[in-house]
């Protein structure tokens, strides 16, 4: 039996990743104890999307756990010993806004859950691959220090930079800058993944990621860009811009290519691993070019008003350099781009209504 945990398995990386490598023909095991109700309300909620994993994946089992939960995590690793052969982390408190409401449950959540995870892996099955799906905050607001150019619906970074035709690779420092409370407890997490890996000779992976999406992801207002925007979009429901003229630039990357790049890895695992991981300038887009995209997909105008006032620590300009991921992994590809993911994901929201 070679078994893959993943942990915030209902999520919208999580529940990819378990189909993904179910159909593999591992043995999959989920943790999730639906927390994005907890953090984003119960339109938030994750809890159907795991019950719909338990009906339609074979031999996935579900368990509602807590990844700080020091216990419990040691009593399922122990029990599955070195079976386990891959743990893919996905489990985490998002929001950089939600995690100044209650800094030391985010720092439990995303830093403590993650060593625990770590500390479990290593004593029980040492030889797994260990995937953390960490993010682009790890950098703070670092990238609002790059020549930025205002164009008549973006920032763009100055074309004679050496970032301007791929993207932020990873030489960016993470030192001196503003992170938010959030980006601080991933960077403890970050920085531990890749410790175990050049420590121990674990073989991890941390990949830094801007936008995740795809069609099932349950968009709230402080987390979920493309999708909250389809979901306001969809309902008719007024939508805030916050600061920065609408310009800010994301890109965006579908879960089902994220969850390809980590089979990758887990084929050819490597030690102590980073990768920015991200849309690249394969897809990415300003929220006024987003809200634009919306209203000719759904083919009416969006409802949005602009609050002035921009928020702790937020990036004026992100796209992912996906170079060093491609150089390790030349034969992964994007399989979704930027007006497909929008489309898919307006018809699920569309749909959900229909059948809600």
């Amino acid at each position: 039996m070679s078994v893959a945990i993943v942990t915030g398995s209902a999520g919208l990386v999580g529940a990819e990743t378990v189909r993904r490598f179910a159909a593999e023909g591992l043995d999959v095991i989920g943790i999730d104890n639906d927390m994005r109700a907890v953090f984003f309300g119960p339109d938030a909620s994750t809890a159907a999307a795991g019950r719909a994993l338990q009906r339609t994946v074979p031999g996935y089992r579900h368990v509602s756990g807590d990844i700080r939960d020091k216990e419990a995590i040691e009593r399922l690793f122990a029990e599955l010993g070195k079976s386990i052969v891959t743990v893919v982390h996905t489990a985490g408190q998002p929001s950089h806004d939600w995690a100044a409401r209650d800094p030391m449950m985010d720092f439990t959540v995303n830093a403590v859950g993650t060593l625990n995870l770590l500390e479990a892996t290593r004593r029980h099955c040492p030889d797994a691959v260990f995937i953390f799906t960490s993010t682009n905050k790890v950098y703070g607001d670092r990238p609002n220090g790059l020549p930025l150019i205002e164009l008549d619906t973006r920032w763009e970074l100055d074309p004679a930079h050496p970032w301007a035709v791929a993207g932020i690779d990873e030489t960016m420092s993470i030192d001196d800058c503003l992170h938010s409370l959030f980006g601080a407890s991933k960077v403890a997490a970050d920085v531990l993944v890749q410790e175990y890996g050049r420590y121990f000779g674990m073989k991890t992976a941390s990949f830094r990621c801007g936008c995740i999406t795809g069609p099932d992801h349950a968009g709230a207002k402080l987390h979920g860009f493309l999708a909250y925007l389809a979901r306001c979009a969809v309902t008719g429901t007024p939508y805030t811009v916050i600061g920065y003229k609408g310009k800010q630039v994301r890109d965006n990357i579908h879960a089902g290519d994220l969850a390809g790049a980590f089979l990758h890895v887990l084929v050819k695992p490597r030690c102590g691993e980073i990768y920015n991981m991200g849309g690249g300038r394969h897809a990415n887009c300003s929220v006024l070019e987003a809200i634009e995209l919306c209203e000719r997909l759904t083919g009416r105008p969006f409802a949005w008003t602009y609050e002035e006032a921009s928020r702790i620590g937020d990036h004026i300009w992100w796209i992912s350099d996906v170079g060093r991921f491609q150089s390790h992994y030349p034969d992964w590809r994007y399989e979704h781009d930027l007006e497909g993911m929008l489309g898919d994901i307006i018809e699920g929201v569309a749909s959900q209504l229909q059948t809600a």
